[in-house]
């Protein structure tokens, strides 16, 4: 890692999707891994068939510079990238999982572990440890194992566990909680007017007492005004990243934004964002397709990073962190 050069850095900063069954469709996607392209996530179009697409995640292993995160969301219920496999969600969502006790919790993440893992996956976008307060929220709702914070740590922690004893790498989400929101942020930017205790007392609660197990967290696109006055999402937030998951609650592990093209981080350029979120203590940034522009911006960043605008030393204690993570 001490051998990349600065474009080769930004590459492991990201985690790219592709359109179609096959990597090939994305012009640059196979020279991106192959100058050290950080991650892979995976959507429903992708896995069609299950040699196919075993095959494809080979095929990304051996053009990869450094072998990346192969990730998924699949959480069950609504959120399950193996549809196509199954006709339809083969798994319960966290709410209906959590009623059936901790005992179906396990059993259910052991077999999804176990499903990504005979794909050659190592990473999963899950456990969801949003506390489901609002009865309105459009986006959360089953994807929450409770409306009781105590309740989603007693599930998140078997999941986490599961999940590491499996050789799968979890990432809670959606920092510092989504599970109030009226809005869906995959179309606009939600604003929470919570005061910090209440946000303490519940939405943060989960992720910070389990925080010391997960090796990777996922922040959302959502304004805060208990941490920002400035109408930003917690992604880009320097007063949340930085100043409090980091200093404050002193979590070292790995710290991934949600996804850098939905509504909720719209309201500034791809390159502005991602620029800001660096700064902020961002350490990689998921886009769900591989696009020229992806490759014009991570041009752009390199040019900002020689300029002075992007923090190098953040840029650095990403690619450490992002090496201890690999090989956790």
């Amino acid at each position: 890692m001490k051998d990349l050069t600065l474009r080769q850095k930004l590459n492991q900063m990201f985690i790219l999707g592709y359109d179609g069954t096959s990597p090939e469709t994305c012009e640059g996607f196979y020279s991106l891994l192959e100058n050290g392209l950080g991650g892979v996530i995976f959507f429903t179009q992708n896995i069609v068939d299950r040699y196919k697409f075993s095959l494809s995640v080979d095929d990304i292993k051996k053009h990869s510079l450094i072998t990346p995160f192969l990730s998924i969301d699949q959480e069950g219920g609504r959120v399950e990238r193996t549809l196509n496999l199954y006709g339809g969600s083969h798994y319960l969502s966290a709410r209906e999982s959590a009623k059936k006790g901790e005992n179906f919790v396990k059993t259910q993440t052991e077999q999804i572990a176990k499903e990504l893992k005979n794909f050659g996956l190592n990473m999963n976008f899950a456990p969801v440890l949003d506390v489901d307060t609002n009865p309105m929220n459009p986006i959360i709702a089953e994807r929450s194992y409770s409306s009781n914070p105590d309740d989603v740590i007693k599930f998140g922690q078997i999941a986490i566990e599961t999940y590491l004893k499996n050789g799968i790498i979890p990432v809670g989400k959606h920092f510092p909680g989504h599970g109030e929101t009226s809005v869906d942020s995959h179309v606009d930017m939600p604003e929470l007017d919570l005061s910090l205790a209440e946000l303490e007392n519940i939405h943060i609660k989960p992720f910070k007492t389990l925080l010391h197990l997960l090796p990777a967290m996922m922040v959302a696109h959502i304004h805060y005004t208990a941490f920002d006055g400035e109408k930003i999402p917690a992604s880009i937030s320097e007063n949340i990243i930085k100043h409090y998951l980091r200093d404050k609650l002193n979590y070292e592990g790995l710290v991934i934004s949600d996804d850098m093209v939905m509504g909720g981080i719209k309201g500034f350029s791809s390159l502005d964002a991602c620029i800001r979120g660096i700064n902020a203590g961002i350490n990689m940034f998921i886009f769900r397709t591989c696009t020229l522009e992806i490759l014009d911006l991570i041009s752009e960043l390199e040019k900002a990073a020689k300029k002075g605008l992007v923090n190098l030393e953040n840029m650095d204690k990403s690619v450490e962190i992002i090496t201890r993570v690999k090989c956790f």
